[in-house]
């Protein structure tokens, strides 16, 4: 609670005076992140991401800004079987000239035995 010092002659300040209720513990608000996901499965997601954003520059040989529109989903990829992760993947680089066999193996060994992160792991 604010409040202004009522003498006038000296310069107005402000006062705070402590409220009784008892504020929240900051400590309660940390880790949803990992409580939710393990930590392990987000680095090696984040890992997979980098990867695959390194390799879309070398298949497209240009800067971030000139790749095309793709958007690559893992959880999306980790629903489907073997070979409909290999044709999705052929989709999505269709305009790709270089070669894209060795980025599609790459990926396709990186993402076996992640799990599709739509709710909490089971320990």
């Amino acid at each position: 609670v604010a409040a202004m010092a009522s003498d006038p002659s000296t310069q107005s300040r402000v006062m705070f005076q402590a409220t009784d209720k008892a504020e929240e513990p900051a400590h309660r608000k940390l880790g949803k992140l990992t409580v939710k996901y393990n930590r392990k499965d987000l680095q090696k997601r984040l890992d997979i991401e980098e990867w695959i954003d390194g390799q879309l520059h070398l298949l497209f040989d240009c800067e971030e800004e000139e790749i095309p529109e793709l958007e690559i989903d893992i959880d999306e990829l980790l629903e489907l079987s073997d070979e409909g992760q290999r044709t999705r993947l052929e989709e999505l680089l269709h305009e790709c000239g270089k070669p894209k066999e060795d980025f599609i193996n790459g990926l396709l060994y990186r993402i076996k035995g992640l799990r599709k992160m739509s709710g909490p792991l089971k320990k």
